[in-house]
């Protein structure tokens, strides 16, 4: 398996490279007690918590310096992918100028962003910190947001960090299918996600987002849909659905998936129409979707396009984007594959790229059954985009 330390440095190499394509002279990440107020680009440059003022200056001309306290400054150098690391004691004021007069950049790339949450990892207090180290020169007039590089950094997935992916997502598949042998009527939610919880201790693995709220379960009709956790008095009822939002965090890396069961009454063999139909319908939506991923693409173009298929079928249009991307986390920043609503900013005028990976989801709430919702993870070629998960591509009858 690959070495943390290999990641991090194939991730600076990225930067470097970015940096270039934008033609932009400093980046610089500038956080402290990160287990406090953690910057989400750290974990793919550094991959280590900081406790006093640290600053990460990676240049357009390959030069990666790391300024920082002195008792953190020994696992910096550990990780042998800083050109330079620079230990202070009774502050990193100094060092700090010195670097950046040296440097001269015409641009230094802070992170901050309204629209991507991965990109604003600048508390408003370190940037008052940094205007007052820097108050009596130029530099402060040169700040930028580094939104592009980080969007680009985070999105662009390097070949160890997509094989991480896969194996989290065939890890997710597998339980996928223990569930669908536990899963039996009257059973209920709570039961369910204990046994969920169960697989995943005995491996110890984490959950692609918060513990209690994965997974996400739908049983029947009268479940509510959304970022529910698992509850007792849902309970799985022959004529019925059965929903499951899951992912497994493996290797620091996350699956985000969804799968569905029709529960048959005593007499059926198939499952009811409407209930196929549904299926059906959510199935070839999310297929219209895949279709329209190709490098270039806006992602709001993406979500119209599954958005208007499952609509033309007949059925409401879904109250949420289309599809966002993946990785460390299940919500990796940077384009949202969504409508060009308010509450997704400019995230939906983002283009697709290669090497991008996504979940891409929609679903049907289908009045007497429960929730048809289905969740896949791609990642974007060349070409088009290819499935990193199994499809399902049939409603799974039990």
């Amino acid at each position: 398996m690959l070495d943390n330390t290999v990641l991090v440095q194939q991730k600076l190499d990225q930067a470097v490279a970015i940096l270039n394509e934008l033609d932009i002279d400093v980046w610089m990440p500038f956080a402290r007690e990160t287990m406090l107020t953690p910057d989400p680009s750290l974990d793919l440059i550094l991959g280590l918590d900081m406790v006093w003022q640290s600053a990460f200056i990676i240049t357009k001309g390959n030069r990666r310096i790391a300024i920082v306290g002195k008792h953190d400054a020994e696992n910096v150098r550990n990780l042998g992918a800083y050109t330079n690391v620079i230990p202070y004691v009774e502050g990193i004021r100094d060092q700090l100028r010195s670097v950046l007069a040296e440097l001269n950049p015409r641009q230094i790339a802070l992170n901050y962003s309204e629209d991507n949450v991965a990109a604003d990892g600048l508390t408003h207090g370190s940037m008052l910190t940094l205007r007052r180290y820097l108050g009596d020169t130029e530099l402060p007039d040169r700040f930028i947001s580094a939104e592009k590089i980080i969007s680009a950094l985070r999105g662009r997935k390097s070949p160890a960090e997509i094989e991480r992916i896969q194996g989290a997502i065939r890890m997710t598949q597998f339980m996928f299918n223990q569930v669908g042998e536990f899963a039996a009527p009257g059973v209920s939610e709570l039961e369910i996600g204990r046994f969920v919880h169960d697989m995943l201790s005995e491996r110890g693995l984490g959950t692609a987002w918060d513990w209690n709220y994965c997974p996400t379960l739908t049983a029947g009709a009268d479940s509510p849909v959304g970022h529910v956790a698992p509850m007792p008095q849902y309970i799985v009822q022959p004529g019925s659905l059965l929903h499951i939002d899951f992912g497994v965090k493996q290797d620091d890396y996350c699956a985000d998936l969804q799968r569905v069961w029709y529960f048959r009454s005593d007499g059926e063999t198939v499952p009811p129409e409407e209930v196929q139909r549904a299926f059906d319908a959510a199935r070839m939506a999310l297929l219209a979707g895949f279709d329209a991923l190709r490098s270039g693409v806006e992602g709001w173009q993406v979500d119209q396009a599954a958005r208007h298929a499952l609509v033309n079928a007949g059925y409401p249009e879904y109250q949420f984007a289309f599809g966002h991307h993946l990785g460390r986390v299940a919500h990796d920043g940077s384009t949202v594959l969504g409508p060009r609503w308010e509450r997704y900013g400019d995230s939906p005028y983002g283009q697709i790229e290669a090497g991008n990976v996504f979940a891409i989801e929609l679903g049907v709430e289908l009045p007497g059954h429960g929730y048809v919702g289905l969740e896949e993870n791609v990642v974007i070629t060349e070409d088009g985009a290819e499935w990193l998960s199994e499809p399902q591509t049939e409603l799974w009858v039990i």
